[in-house]
């Protein structure tokens, strides 16, 4: 990637004075980068080049692909933030700034279980960065992509040590912005360093696979395209195939039995309603045989990082096993790149709003969780003591999605309980709280919520909170809010118990007249 490639690739999605500040950009980090080298003896340029090119694939706004150009200026050069700042504004250097510093949290670990850092310092700044900017993270995705893709050049142990923290970090990172396509490649590559000869193996399976496979697929394709035009539906159908560390993991589940996945290929039929997406199932199951048991509905339910999706598996006549996955173009979007997909090219007010503070304005709801993170950056920043184990549970626990029964979504960690739900919908609500209906039926304390449930607080007024809640909450949110309630009820308490002893004390200081002591 060359400076003159990257302006021309930009050109069509941008204004012209910001790809004058693309130029600039570039220039600036082609001048403080240079002399220096990457591991293959390129110069170290095409690396930021590269990263900013993914970018504007993914549809960044310009500020994102000015930090992706400038991302390793301040931590690699003598470039400093307020050059940066000076030249291309606050925002592009509060982005550098924070891939810098969860570069920083990285610096110095020898090996992967000190990655979810061990240090409260690194913790810190890893959180902090990715609380204040979700940027920031899909600038460190292209950036880790990037190495990926030119790892070979690496020794041997350093490939496995980036590929291994890749697989267990970024990958989930990618996954929990609902970035799939990224994860997928990020995946793919790192499997392949990590287990090369599993990784050929698989690959020569599934390409003899394919090869049955694929012109069976492409007859089904073309019955169904008939069947929704004969139906007026305007659609496009394309394929899927699995990937190879999909394969891996699903093989791990099914003893190695390849016969026993059926979703090693799959068509995607894209609407242009969610309407016709339920239309296309009807019509897919008036075609061929559905297996029951393997429809599922996304797009009711979605899965927790916002996919959204119709799938079914069906039989045809030919008794060839065949999946489905049905969505809009606007679902698509999003499988496709995720939290990304929110920052097009003429975005720009929400993306700045985002940085200014409006995050409840712009991030979805099964975006919550940010939010959470920007609560646990402030505290960190005024010095709350924070356990490591509950930082490390919100950032890259999986989530679920529970709802109230007026409709409202709620986004909270696997394995929560009711009472986080409880404190998430307000604090109050948490701290009167003396029973729970779950799905219509009463529900313990001390279970966890299932995804989809939907969750009644039974609240009294002269309820108040007890010290064995703690047991019952997972979040640090109702963490905090629970003990800040059982602080000031204790408080309340030593209040009363001391002027108890006050009243006792005067009384028996009192002479007792005959008359009290009748009474």
């Amino acid at each position: 990637m060359k400076k003159g490639e990257l302006v021309e690739l930009a050109r069509p999605f941008y204004e012209d004075d910001q790809i004058l500040e693309l130029e600039a950009a570039v220039t600036l980090a082609s001048t403080a980068h240079k002399g220096q080298k990457r591991k293959s003896g390129e110069p170290y340029i095409i690396h930021p080049l590269a990263v900013a090119a993914t970018l504007v694939d993914w549809g960044m706004d310009i500020d994102t692909v000015l930090a992706g150009v400038l991302h390793d200026t301040v931590e690699d050069t003598a470039t400093t933030l307020d050059e940066i700042e000076n030249t291309f504004g606050k925002d592009v250097a509060f982005l550098v700034d924070g891939v810098t510093k969860v570069s920083q949290a990285r610096a110095g670990m020898q090996d992967l279980t000190q990655y979810l850092p061990q240090t409260k310092d690194n913790l810190s700044k890893l959180l902090i960065a990715i609380g204040q900017d979700v940027r920031v993270i899909i600038i460190k995705l292209a950036d880790r992509l990037h190495n990926l893709q030119t790892l070979q050049h690496m020794p041997r142990e350093k490939q496995v040590k980036i590929a291994r923290e890749s697989l267990e970090v970024f990958g989930p990172m990618a996954d929990r912005l609902g970035m799939g396509r990224v994860r997928m490649q990020i995946e793919e590559l790192a499997f392949s360093y990590i287990d090369p000869a599993e990784f050929k193996h698989l690959q020569i399976l599934m390409k003899k696979r394919l090869g049955k496979s694929t012109r069976k697929l492409g007859i089904v394709r073309e019955e169904v395209d008939r069947a929704l035009k004969a139906q007026h539906i305007d659609n496009e159908i394309n394929g899927r195939v699995k990937s190879i560390y999909s394969l891996h993991k699903k093989l791990k589940k099914t003893d190695g039995n390849i016969d026993d996945i059926y979703d090693l290929m799959a068509l995607r039929v894209i609407v242009e309603t969610k309407e016709d997406c339920y239309r296309v199932l009807g019509i897919l199951h008036a075609l061929y045989q559905p297996m029951i048991a393997r429809i599922k509905d996304y797009i009711a339910v979605p899965k927790p990082n916002g996919y959204q999706s119709l799938h079914t598996t069906v039989l045809t006549p030919s008794k060839q096993i065949v999946e489905f996955q049905i969505r809009t173009y606007e679902m698509h979007e999003y499988a496709e790149r995720g939290l990304a997909a929110s920052f097009h090219y003429h975005e720009q007010k929400s993306s700045k709003d985002y940085t200014k503070g409006k995050k409840s304005s712009v991030l979805p709801t099964h975006m919550q969780w940010i939010t959470q993170l920007q609560e646990i950056a402030t505290k960190l920043r005024s010095g709350e003591d924070i356990p490591e184990s509950q930082l490390s549970v919100d950032l890259f626990g999986n989530r679920i999605f529970v709802y109230s029964p007026k409709g409202d979504i709620y986004n909270l960690p696997e394995g929560a309980y009711p009472l986080d739900f409880a404190y998430l919908v307000h604090s109050d609500i948490g701290k009167h709280t003396y029973g729970f209906r779950v799905n219509g039926s009463i529900h313990a304390f001390d279970k966890p919520l299932q995804n989809g449930d939907v969750v009644e607080v039974l609240t009294r007024k002269t309820v108040t909170p007890k010290q064995t809640w703690l047991e019952n909450v997972t979040t640090t949110h109702a963490r905090a809010k629970l003990r800040a309630q059982l602080r000031k009820v204790g408080a309340i308490e030593g209040i009363s118990h001391a002027a108890g002893i006050i009243r006792e004390k005067t009384r028996k200081k009192r002479k007792v007249t005959p008359q009290e002591n009748a009474q």
